[in-house]
């Protein structure tokens, strides 16, 4: 069985009921986590372990929250009210999980779906999804981590070029994958908005009503937006249910034409963010 998981953001608990519910089995089942592995929920260090030691039976993408790890762990960025992450970056295993969580993916297609943490603009096919995505990739888990993660906060370039390069270009790439909701028709996004899709601002839609999407035929699977919701069309899910903020953990079985929705409960009640 094929499992799409949503933003799990620390809370393991919620996790392993999900993976109860479902009976999963790592000699049997596929999991693919859509990013913010980690933070604000209460067992981030359990979170990454549980991961980790799942194997080639999970795949995970990278969150903007995970990518905030990524930068904390090398001293780019500090502590941000509401951070859950000092218990892994006091872990013994700090490096090993580290380490882990780079080598993980921006972006995936698997199982007939192409996933991402938060979104695509609407200039890219599936193939520039995934080739912007190795481009990052490629830096994360080399020896120029460092800069990069200096490099890599900005909200500029706000509109897709193909000529964008070096850092510009990288930069832009996990805005897309780790921090898109909203975005004009040409592609020029919003990163101030947080509510749901009925909160577009003036001239801005959600990333996947946008005319001409180039991925509009392609399924899209993709966490991140909380206030968004379940969202089940049948190319597109949206799976981020606000586990950390009191909502529900969701998971979704997709094989071949067969899908079904599973939730479990979190007990956590945050205010809702980013």
């Amino acid at each position: 069985m094929n499992y799409l998981i949503g933003d799990v953001q620390g809370c393991c608990d919620a996790l392993e009921r999900l993976l109860a519910l479902i009976d999963f089995s790592p000699s049997r089942d596929r999991l693919w986590l859509l990013g913010d592995l980690v933070n604000r929920g209460p067992q981030s260090l359990a979170t990454l372990r549980r991961l980790q030691a799942l194997g080639d039976a999970a795949s995970c993408l990278l969150g903007n929250h995970d990518l905030h790890l990524l930068a904390m762990a090398h001293s780019v960025r500090h502590t941000h009210r509401g951070d859950t992450l000092d218990d892994i970056l006091a872990a013994p295993d700090r490096a090993v999980l580290i380490d882990w969580l780079r080598r993980q993916h921006l972006a995936l297609f698997e199982a007939g779906w192409l996933m991402v943490h938060a979104g695509v603009v609407p200039q890219w096919s599936r193939d520039d999804v995934l080739a912007a995505a190795a481009e990052v990739q490629a830096v994360l888990r080399g020896p120029d981590l460092p800069d990069f993660l200096h490099a890599m906060y900005g909200n500029e370039p706000a509109r897709w070029d193909p000529g964008l390069a070096g850092d510009a270009r990288l930069r832009f790439t996990v805005n897309v994958l780790t921090r898109l909701r909203f975005c004009t028709a040409d592609g020029a996004m919003d990163f101030k908005t947080k509510d749901g899709a009925d909160a577009a601002p003036a001239g801005y839609m959600p990333w996947f009503d946008a005319p001409g999407r180039r991925t509009a035929d392609v399924p899209v699977a993709f966490g991140h937006w909380s206030t968004l919701g379940l969202l089940d069309r049948p190319n597109l899910l949206g799976l981020d249910t606000g586990c950390v903020w009191g909502g529900q953990l969701t998971a979704a079985r997709v094989d071949g034409p067969t899908r079904e929705i599973i939730q479990v409960p979190c007990e956590q009640a945050q205010r809702p963010g980013a």
